[in-house]
């Protein structure tokens, strides 16, 4: 299981990237809204770091390994509930995600079908069907600005409240908010809802709480 990859760039294609990892050269597939972002950070001939989804896509007698790239665990992670929907394929998840994963994070929580049936590959039957499965389960991803990081693992329902706080501001810190920011969005969150019991739920309610009105 390939996880992580990194080396230098030698050729950027129409959805996917030839890096040079040692003597072995990979074709890794990049869905559109990351491709952009690495396009803006790192030149063709630069070096890169992706974190790897790797799979085996099945065909009657044969099974090839493909990777899709991600910049960082937290967009990992979104692709991973976005394919938990029936039906969505890693390779359909990989056209589909063609815009900031927040904004289609936004979409979701918001129940806004328009945008999600926009996305390449997903109509008006599907976009209801990843509402009804992923609604108010992404709030996270809502709070990803344009350099997110990686993701900080939910602990269980018995973290006590400190240990909560503690991983939802790493995550936020992780996702460029400073210190402080992130230190008051948990405290007010808490104060919201006060019976929180993991860091998902908790970043869910900072997410909610700064959603315009």
């Amino acid at each position: 299981m390939i996880s992580r990859l990194s080396g230098k760039i030698l050729d950027m294609k129409q959805g996917s990237i030839v890096i040079e990892s040692g003597s072995i050269s990979y074709e890794v597939l990049i869905p559109m809204a990351v491709m952009k972002e690495i396009e803006r950070e790192t030149a063709c001939s630069g070096d890169i770091q992706l974190v790897t989804y790797h799979y085996l896509q099945v065909a009657q007698s044969s099974a090839v390994p493909v990777l899709i790239g991600f910049r960082n665990d937290v967009e990992k992670e979104f692709f991973e509930r976005f394919i938990s929907v029936s039906g969505i394929g890693p390779k359909a998840a990989c056209k589909a995600l063609a815009e900031n994963f927040s904004k289609i994070a936004a979409a979701i929580d918001d129940g806004n079908e328009a945008l999600l049936k926009g996305l390449p590959g997903i109509g008006g039957r599907k976009a209801a069907e990843i509402i009804a499965k992923l609604k108010g389960k992404v709030g996270k991803y809502c709070l990803i600005r344009e350099r997110e990081t990686a993701s900080t693992p939910v602990g269980g329902d018995e973290l006590c409240r400190e240990d909560i706080a503690r991983e939802a501001i790493d995550v936020l810190k992780q996702l460029q908010y400073g210190t402080r920011e992130a230190e008051q969005m948990v405290e007010k969150a808490f104060l919201r809802e006060p019976g929180i019991k993991t860091s998902e739920e908790l970043l869910n309610e900072v997410y909610r709480q700064r959603k315009p009105l």
